[in-house]
């Protein structure tokens, strides 16, 4: 379902300012998402979600040894930056995990909550309601030493996990990540990033804004599924690769979901994918976003695509293999 109109232009141009040099920001710039949205437990699925969880991977560099910390931009669910569907009564959980099992351990990589998806040592864990406190304002986990993450021989870097979940009510909490070595600014981490295997956000409203997704396609991949929920029809979905020159992909309607399945071919080993969404509408609209292999295994989207945003035809000298 189409989320409900709401003037946050201003709130857009605020946050991308100072970061568009920025390589830590989540949703990151070039990837022009609105927000990420994870509504309470009670909500109507059809509002845009289908799980009420979110779990997002920060990756730091395993050279690095300076503290790092995670801001949350908005973490309350309330006030001009979230989506109200009655009256404010969502409490919105954030819980950061390091340590052994963070990213390794398979329920921690799924595109549903199952399991033990909270795998790892439990850091810090905060609850926010409607709290004008935080709304509109930041939110800082840390110091944190990157050895307390879980180090990814894969990633080449030590990985956290901050998992967004709503545990009560039915509005629609909007936010955003900086990957930061500052506590009160936002300052990137040389050579970190962000990933998630299962994207649930805003589009930007505006008719024909371009949405960037980045899969990351290692070499085991002969095929890609990718599965969409709740865009209402309102978006084209098209792929584009160093093989692939803007291949269509199914787009699903309300509350429901499509899956299309598309080969790939040896040269987009080693790099990202750029699905590309375009909306067709200026309606603000919420949807979950994730891509799977031949073995139903979820790909990682990360928020600056590995081997860089593909070109049709590049000629890719060097590819990240993993």
């Amino acid at each position: 379902m189409r989320a409900f109109r709401f003037s946050f232009l201003c709130w857009l141009l605020m946050l991308l300012r100072p970061c568009l040099v920025q390589a830590q920001a989540v949703p990151n710039p070039g990837e022009n998402i609105a927000s990420l949205v994870t509504f309470g437990a009670q909500a109507d699925k059809s509002w845009g979600d289908d799980d009420f969880t979110q779990s997002f991977f920060f990756l730091i560099p395993k050279t690095n040894r300076q503290p790092v910390y995670i801001r949350v931009f908005d973490p309350d669910c309330g006030g001009q930056f979230d989506e109200k569907r009655f009256n404010w009564n969502t409490t919105t959980e954030f819980s950061l995990y390091g340590g052994a099992g963070t990213h390794s351990g398979p329920d921690a990589r799924a595109t549903e909550p199952k399991g033990s998806f909270r795998s790892g040592t439990l850091l810090k864990q905060v609850k926010f309601g409607a709290d004008p406190k935080y709304d509109g304002k930041w939110y800082t986990f840390g110091p944190l030493n990157p050895l307390e993450g879980e180090l990814v021989p894969e990633f080449e870097g030590y990985v956290f996990k901050l998992i967004a979940q709503g545990k009560s009510g039915d509005d629609g909490n909007l936010y955003r990540y900086f990957l930061s070595t500052s506590p009160t600014e936002n300052v990137a981490v040389e050579g970190g990033n962000a990933f998630t295997y299962e994207y649930a956000f805003r589009l930007v409203p505006t008719k024909r804004a371009i949405t960037h997704l980045y899969p990351f396609v290692n070499d085991r991949v002969v095929s890609v599924r990718q599965s969409n929920f709740d865009l209402d029809g309102d978006v084209s979905i098209k792929i584009f690769s160093v093989a692939k020159n803007g291949h269509p992909a199914a787009v699903s309607q309300d509350n429901v979901w499509a899956r299309s399945v598309h080969p790939i071919s040896d040269k987009e080993h080693g790099l990202s994918l750029d699905m590309r969404l375009t909306s067709l509408t200026k309606e603000g609209n919420d949807l979950v976003f994730y891509v799977t292999d031949q073995y139903d295994v979820a790909l990682p989207f990360f928020a600056i695509p590995l081997g860089g945003p593909p070109r049709y035809r590049y000629d890719v000298d060097v590819k990240i293999r993993k």
